[in-house]
């Protein structure tokens, strides 16, 4: 698994949101797009992920950024995920995990003593021009929002 580094141009990806329409990156040009992969909605991980950028909405509003929550769930699983947990941002689904392999986030995982291929949990910040600027991979689901703004404050 190679993950996609600073510098590099982002995939020019096209997957379907929670209403079954298509959603591509070049939607989103003159925006920063937070590309963040989590491995399945609903979960305990990826729903405490989920709120914290849920609530950090407004702070991420105010850097000009989009976020966009990625992961190998089928379509139909997205809308039960943004109306239990009033998700204010979008879901896609990658079901064949394509747009992952892309990424370099599809890969060897361990859990328990147990190999499997899986969606590693990493974010991408992708600049106004479809450039990743940076790459979070290094955080807490619990914390992953703030290490995002973190950065934005100190770098944009």
């Amino acid at each position: 698994m190679k993950t996609l580094t600073a510098g590099t141009p982002a995939p020019a990806f096209k997957l379907p949101n929670q209403h079954d329409e298509p959603v591509s990156l070049a939607d989103f040009k003159g925006k920063k797009v937070l590309a963040y992969f989590y491995p399945k909605a609903m979960t305990p991980g990826c729903t405490v992920q989920a709120c914290g950028l849920r609530d950090s909405k407004a702070e991420l509003d105010q850097f000009n950024v989009e976020v966009l929550g990625i992961s190998i769930d089928a379509v139909k699983r997205l809308p039960k995920f943004i109306e239990r947990d009033n998700l204010n941002f979008t879901l896609l689904s990658d079901e064949d995990h394509a747009v992952a392999d892309q990424f370099g986030v599809w890969g060897l995982k361990k859990f328990m003593g147990k190999e499997y291929d899986g969606l590693h949990r990493i974010s991408f910040l992708i600049d106004e021009n479809g450039v990743i600027e940076h790459v979070f991979n290094k955080f807490k689901t619990k914390d992953h929002h703030e290490v995002v703004l973190a950065y934005l404050k100190e770098h944009c």
